[in-house]
């Protein structure tokens, strides 16, 4: 686990990410203020394979619910399921993130999920990069240098970042302007279709 920059005071907003995962779950937290964004903690957690399965599902929501009440995020972002060739591997991983969704939902956070293409895209601009580029790029955005022993904690913290970069998209442009829906309609009726 690294932690890198405790926030002492309220932070605007926390985002944390998650990367799912039956043995190893990744965890990512960014705080998001003002001055732009910066790591909160990483890290991972490390699951027996010699548990049952559904005791490792109790464990994955335990570290998210006291993930949550740690840090008090205001944000929830997942890795989106992908489509693999092993259904046994995507059925246990749809598990291990309905349980982390779970939790998010539980403690009353809304839920962002992000496809694998879409966290590297915003990340490093090419949706096929590796996991290497990808924390070598985060390692440049967030300013820290450690390279953590598993590559699950850079992937969610990724996913964090990557939310933090959709929802800057979607924010109002200047103070009192808005780029929303109901701003466009309100400002041009008549495209709206009847």
């Amino acid at each position: 686990m690294v932690k890198l920059r405790p926030h002492l005071q309220k932070a605007s907003k926390i985002i944390l990410g998650i990367d799912p995962g039956t043995i190893i779950m990744g965890y990512g937290l960014i705080e998001v203020n003002a001055k732009g964004i910066h790591l909160v903690d990483m890290g991972v957690l490390k699951l027996s394979a010699k548990d049952d399965a559904y005791q490792r599902l109790e464990k994955i929501h335990d570290k998210v619910m006291d993930l949550i009440k740690i840090h008090q995020p205001t944000g929830f972002a997942i890795e989106a399921p992908f489509f693999g060739k092993n259904v046994q591997s995507m059925l246990k991983l749809g598990r291990a993130q309905g349980v982390a969704l779970a939790a998010a939902m539980q403690s009353g956070l809304s839920i962002c999920e992000y496809s694998p293409k879409k966290i590297k895209q915003s990340i490093t601009g090419n949706g096929n990069a590796g996991k290497d580029q990808v924390m070598k790029m985060l390692q440049k955005i967030l300013s820290f240098e450690e390279t953590p022993k598993y590559m699950d904690a850079t992937d969610a913290l990724a996913v964090a970042v990557c939310h933090y970069y959709q929802e800057k998209s979607i924010l109002p442009i200047a103070k009192g302007k808005s780029n929303g829906w109901a701003d466009f309609l309100n400002k041009n009726p008549e495209r709206l279709k009847k």
